[in-house]
């Protein structure tokens, strides 16, 4: 098989002719220590099965009325590289600030500080639409070389795929959590203006040639909320995305890094295609991956599992290599599983990333 084929083999649970074998996002900050190479530059290199991000959106920020009008400035700080946003729209104004130390970049003040705030987004934000052109012309170019993943739209300026994981970033995870017992009402309409977003830009992306979109977010793990506040705010919320993806003919991989173990009948109940990032404990998750095989296995494709923590760097090949073999002694049977770093890395030894490439490709069916 090529990496395409093998690659979707998984996600459609069915069986490769080997282990397929990728990452998730490259950073940034890695590729540039890495001599400036590309993302495909990276997967070459180490013979791995490749996965070409894609993120297109039509009118998401434009607004030809002027009601949502975007401005943004650099504030001085000597540390790291911040920026203040703000919209201006008929009704009042939001603003939030960015910051970025180069390898990554993070919120550091909320857009959304009062509850109303959230009638202005519903009122004036623009609403995204995929760009199928630019979408459908990056994946031809592409061809067999791997599959093309894209997400569903955060929200614009800084925002994340899942609805609960979108409010959470534009509120602040902590005030979310409160918000649920204090005014679970005000909550569920935030939830539903960030989906109303989201299901027109699905609605969009029919005839998209994306291979998967990603939904959900940390922020929905077992690490972070209790499985009663992911059944009253997050499945109910993100359910009908997925229904909506596959109704217009794509695959959905749920991503909840951190704990997932509590949780995992109750993401694939959403029933989306794939899962992921199946996070060690020894990063700080929870997942088992030979449970969640027995538990979830026949019901999704499973993506992650890998300790890049510990097996990327400061360790032998030999225990490099043991790491990969019991991943897919734990996940790969049958097939539905593809071997992946749980989420990011920013650093990383190249012999042991060659050696986990070459380990996989020796995982056989």
């Amino acid at each position: 098989m090529n990496s395409r084929q093998r690659l979707l083999a998984a996600l459609d649970r069915r069986t490769p002719d080997r282990l397929p074998v990728t990452t998730h996002h490259l950073m940034p900050s890695f590729l540039s220590a890495q001599g400036g190479i590309s993302e495909l530059q990276f997967f070459d290199r180490l013979d791995l099965d490749a996965i070409l991000w894609v993120s297109h959106l039509s009118n998401d920020e434009a607004d030809p009325a002027g009601s949502w009008h975007v401005e943004c400035e650099d504030m001085p700080d000597p540390m790291r590289r911040t920026t203040r946003y703000r919209i201006t729209t008929p009704e009042g104004v939001l603003s939030t600030v960015l910051q970025d130390d180069g390898r990554t970049e993070w919120v550091c003040e909320r857009l959304i500080k009062k509850k109303g705030d959230i009638e202005l987004i519903a009122q004036f934000a623009p609403v995204p639409s995929c760009d199928l052109e630019q979408v459908n012309r990056e994946a031809a170019a592409f061809g067999d070389r791997g599959i093309v993943r894209g997400a569903v739209p955060g929200f614009p300026i800084y925002g994340q795929p899942g609805c609960w994981q979108d409010a959470a970033v534009l509120f602040g995870i902590e005030a979310l959590i409160l918000a649920t017992f204090e005014d679970p009402v005000w909550v569920a309409e935030f939830l539903s203006i960030l989906q109303h977003r989201k299901l027109a830009w699905l609605r969009s992306a029919r005839g998209a040639r994306f291979d998967l979109l990603e939904l959900g977010g940390g922020d929905a793990s077992s690490s972070v909320i209790s499985p009663d506040i992911f059944d009253r705010f997050v499945a109910p919320f993100d359910t009908p995305l997925i229904a909506a993806a596959h109704d217009a003919g794509q695959r959905v991989v749920y991503h909840t890094c951190g704990g997932m173990m509590p949780i995992l009948e109750r993401i694939a109940d959403m029933e989306p295609d794939a899962m992921e990032t199946f996070t060690p404990r020894s990063m700080g998750g929870d997942a088992d991956l030979c449970e969640a095989k027995r538990r979830i296995g026949a019901r999704v494709c499973m993506i992650g599992g890998f300790d890049q923590f510990h097996h990327f760097i400061g360790c032998s090949p030999e225990e490099t290599r043991l790491a990969v073999r019991r991943c897919f002694e734990e996940a790969g049977t049958g097939g539905g599983y593809i071997l992946a770093p749980s989420d990011h890395f920013f650093e990383a030894d190249e012999s042991l990333l060659h050696v986990f490439a070459a380990e996989a490709r020796s995982c056989v069916y």
